[in-house]
């Protein structure tokens, strides 16, 4: 519902927002989302996986927010400021209109295409009344509650749920506690700064202008790296900053989701812990970047993973930021869930699990990257190892893809993506002069991609399976033209293509990844449709040469996007409602490939 200036009402179910009803911002550490009421309801700091301070989005009652909105908000709406990640919201009262400016600082001169330490452990929120009279409420509640203490310009939060770690709360306006109420006028303003880290003990004059100002100019150096002019251009470079607000930027890591067990469908408990970076999703997200023309992304994200799987000899499927395991997977006993959404998850047992198509995923990475540079002895030896790893382990079962939490099986697309490293491990050792067994790799590589298509083969289907011996369909075959393993228009995939959006079709161009009763992934409950997969179908339409279907199912697509230009994991495809965790890579990633396969595919 619109107001007659643009507005939406501002409504909620059970007490929550919509999940399409935030924005995100972040500084290369930490990332935070803003509802269109004015909270912050999600932010980890020091970093994406530490413990929540705010984390209201999974438990309105209890799991702490930052708020600052007008008493009496009728509506609201949402931008960003051009080419940035500085996210503005207005909102409405009866009596007048209030802009309030979020960011996450970044420091004055720091450059997002070096490894430098960008970010200032600091959240600023600055008011400005356009309209009228409003009473503004500022409410700082950190998830377990806070021992306030009246300081200087400010206030010092220490929070007993998160020890070691002190808050200072500075403002331009004094504020009465925790809990406040400022009477502003018409070109009045607030600025407040929100603080972690070591240095709380200085006082730091707040120049609210000047450090929004710092900010932007530092998003808007890294986006001028750019390059892309095709369909969708507005949604390719949000999608770009997107990815980036996902970047840990101090060592090349790059998370799924910025956030923890937002609900597959609501009530249900397929709810799971996205704050960590899997070496799939990363890799995905580098080849997307790479594509615009964003190298440094590449090179840091292959440094970083490189030297995690270093560390116990082997890649495994997930690490936190910092190239460890993340903690053992867990339920919280204390929250709620967003909407009822149980259990709360934190950590992911999808660490333990054998999925084998992260060798490929590493390698193919490498092998983008040496197209326009070289290969270095010390690297070319650990990705042999890799290689090697993967003419070892392709026929052994893994979770695969999706982590099922059941046996392991043959997944087609791990066996796949072993093909991948076999296949891109013999070209890098022939171009380069590499030591090892190009020959032996090219032919193993060539006996898969030949498995694939026979074993995976369902003649009554019409279709390749989700493993090699048989099973359901799996959208996760939509990717292997993408990589290269089979050609999008070989009848065998064109076929499959057919089989996917007739059997995994949920309406409007949406799939299933796959149907549970059919592959069984053991855990209970349904999901929404996964936005990648329908990314890879348009691929797949203008691979195959049927390029006005991809265009449309393309803009479609984008047409999903909240009105900031953020994505999520999954649609609900009833109501269109957004499922999962959010922002997603996964589903960023889909767009950006999409929009350069359509721009090449008018060439």
């Amino acid at each position: 519902m619109l107001d007659l200036d643009g507005l939406a009402a501002v409504e909620r179910t059970d007490g929550y927002l919509p999940i399409a009803d935030h924005g995100l911002i972040g500084d290369g550490a930490t990332a935070a989302l803003v509802g269109r009421d004015g909270a912050i309801s999600w932010l980890c700091v020091p970093r994406f996986d530490s413990p929540p301070l705010f984390c209201g989005i999974l438990d309105h009652a209890r799991g702490g927010r930052f708020l600052v909105a007008p008493d009496g908000l009728v509506s609201s709406r949402q931008h960003y400021r051009v080419d940035t990640g500085v996210l503005v919201t207005e909102l409405r009262t009866e009596t007048g209109l209030v802009r309030l400016t979020d960011a996450l600082v970044l420091r004055a001169g720091a450059d997002l295409t070096e490894d430098v330490a960008a970010d200032r452990r600091e959240l600023l929120r600055s008011v400005r009344v356009l309209e009228g009279r409003v009473r503004l409420r500022i409410a700082v509640t950190p998830r377990g509650g806070a021992d306030v203490e009246r300081r200087r310009g400010g206030l010092r939060l220490r929070c007993p749920a998160h020890p070691g770690l002190d808050l200072q709360l500075d403002s331009t306006r004094p504020l009465a506690g925790a809990e406040s109420r400022i009477d502003l006028d018409h070109g009045e303003e607030i600025h407040l700064s929100l603080r972690w880290g070591p240095d709380l003990h200085r006082q730091l004059a707040l120049d609210g202008d000047g450090l929004l100002d710092q900010t932007e100019r530092v998003w808007r150096r890294w986006v001028g790296h750019i390059a892309y002019d095709g369909p969708q251009s507005a949604l390719v470079r949000r999608s770009a900053i997107t990815l980036k607000l996902l970047d840990h930027f101090a060592n090349g890591a790059i998370v799924a989701a910025p956030t923890s067990s937002l609900p597959e469908a609501i009530g249900g408990p397929r709810n799971w812990d996205y704050r960590y970076a899997w070496v799939r999703d990363a890799a995905f997200s580098v080849y997307a970047l790479r594509r615009i023309g964003l190298d440094h992304e590449a090179r840091g994200f292959l440094a970083w993973v490189l030297d995690a799987c270093e560390t116990d000899g082997r890649p495994h499927v997930l690490y936190d930021v910092g190239g460890d395991q993340p903690p053992p997977e867990s339920a919280d006993p204390d929250l709620a869930g967003y909407r009822g959404s149980s259990p709360v998850r934190w950590g992911n047992g999808a660490a333990d699990q054998r999925q084998h198509d992260v060798y490929g995923e590493i390698v193919d990475c490498a092998y983008l990257w040496a197209m326009g540079g070289s290969i270095d002895r010390r690297l070319w030896e650990r990705l042999r190892e890799l290689i090697e790893s993967a003419r070892r382990d392709w026929g052994t079962p893994d979770q695969g893809i999706w982590e099922v939490r059941t046996p392991g099986r043959l997944f087609t697309y791990s066996v796949a993506l072993c093909q991948v490293a076999l296949d891109r491990g013999a070209k890098l050792a022939e171009r380069f002069g590499l030591p090892g067994d190009a020959p032996g790799w090219r032919a193993d590589a060539a006996r898969l991609g030949d498995a694939i298509l026979a074993e995976a083969w369902n003649p009554a289907m019409n279709s390749l399976t989700e493993h090699l011996g048989g099973g359901g369909l799996d959208a996760s075959l939509l990717a292997l033209p993408l990589r290269r393993v089979i050609p999008a228009d070989h009848p065998r995939m064109v076929a499959t293509v057919e089989a996917i959006v007739d059997r995994l079709g949920a309406g409007d161009g949406l799939l299933y990844r796959y149907l549970p009763d059919e592959s069984p992934d053991g855990l209970a409950g349904h999901e929404g449709a996964f936005l990648l997969c329908s990314f890879w179908l348009a691929d797949n339409l203008a691979k195959q040469g049927r390029i006005d279907e991809a265009r449309s199912l393309f803009d479609d697509l984008c047409a999903r996007a909240n009105p900031l230009g953020l994505l999520p994991e999954q649609i609900d495809p009833g109501s269109g409602a957004f499922l999962g965790n959010f922002p997603q890579a996964f589903s960023h990633i889909g767009l950006i490939s999409s929009a350069v396969n359509l721009a090449r595919s008018g060439d």
